[in-house]
């Protein structure tokens, strides 16, 4: 018998069905194969900053007003529910805080009663600034490192190795295909990474992304690399040196077979891309290895 969980998710990816709205449901699955949960959505790419005062009286549901800069290509839609693992899974908007105070965003993720932060990827970079990527960096370092289950991917991973310090370049030309993962001694035993596999096998990630994370921020842990990437992986660690249950991923893990396919069929995705993706990764393993450590709390 599992327990409830609230999750809030960093959604960036609204205008790719497949790999957005497709992507959170692979996020949340292993939750609701355990117990009933529930996600909040935040969208602060679309959102003014004017409406994120709103956030200061708690949950406060998004309307249309509050996102003047969402493209009417993609619906917008303030709460839906999906069936996932034979539940009924409740999807909903919230207004967020846009400012770049760290105590205050913390104060807000506890008021929201938050079991868990994602944030996803973006077809946004963070080596071509945004002013949202602000209140953003601000909202994942502080649930980070406040002790919260938190988990970066891809632009998310960036924005938080960047938030911590880290340096941030953009390549000539983008990285797509599957890669295994070159772990580092603290990779090989990291809950996160490994917990789904036996001893020394082979773990291995999808990766679509042309910015890349250049150092290791000084209270992370560097977990693992590829051959075209050289910080694929990291953990956040507090103050003393503790791990915190906080990680940055330069791969996709939400990347299901089925959401690969439908996003080709859409042309989310290039023909090359899609040739690029075939093979098996162990994106289904780490995202229940990120469930188990949220749930367990």
């Amino acid at each position: 018998m599992g327990r409830n969980a609230r999750v809030l998710m960093v959604d960036l990816l609204v205008e790719r069905a497949a790999f957005g709205h497709g992507g959170n449901q692979e996020v949340v699955r292993p939750f609701a194969a355990r117990g009933e949960v529930e996600l909040l959505l935040v969208t602060p790419q679309m959102q003014s900053f004017e409406a994120g005062t709103k956030s200061e009286s708690g949950e406060v549901a998004l309307s249309e007003e509050d996102v003047p800069l969402w493209d009417d290509e993609f619906p917008f839609w303030q709460s839906t529910s999906v069936e996932l693992e034979g539940r009924e899974v409740s999807f909903r908007r919230i207004v967020m805080p846009m400012h770049e105070d760290d105590t205050r965003m913390s104060d807000w993720l506890q008021t929201m009663d938050v079991d868990a932060v994602v944030c996803s990827g973006s077809r946004r970079n963070v080596s071509m600034w945004e002013d949202w990527m602000g209140p953003t960096a601000s909202l994942v370092r502080a649930s980070a490192l406040s002790g919260r289950p938190t988990l970066g991917i891809c632009f998310g991973h960036q924005l938080l190795c960047h938030s911590l310090g880290a340096t941030i370049e953009r390549a000539d030309s983008l990285s797509s295909g599957i890669w295994d993962l070159d772990l580092t001694d603290e990779g090989s035993c990291d809950e996160l990474l490994t917990s789904h596999v036996l001893g020394g096998a082979c773990v291995a990630g999808l990766f679509t992304h042309q910015d890349h994370v250049m150092t290791v921020p000084d209270s992370c842990e560097l977990l693992s690399k590829t051959s075209h990437n050289g910080v694929t992986a990291v953990r956040v660690h507090s103050e003393d040196g503790g791990a915190l249950p906080a990680w940055g991923l330069q791969f996709h893990p939400e990347a299901a077979r089925a959401r690969i396919e439908r996003a080709f069929e859409w042309g989310h995705i290039t023909e090359e891309e899609f040739s690029s993706f075939k093979g098996e990764h162990d994106g289904a393993g780490i995202l229940s290895s990120f469930a188990s450590v949220v749930l367990s709390r």
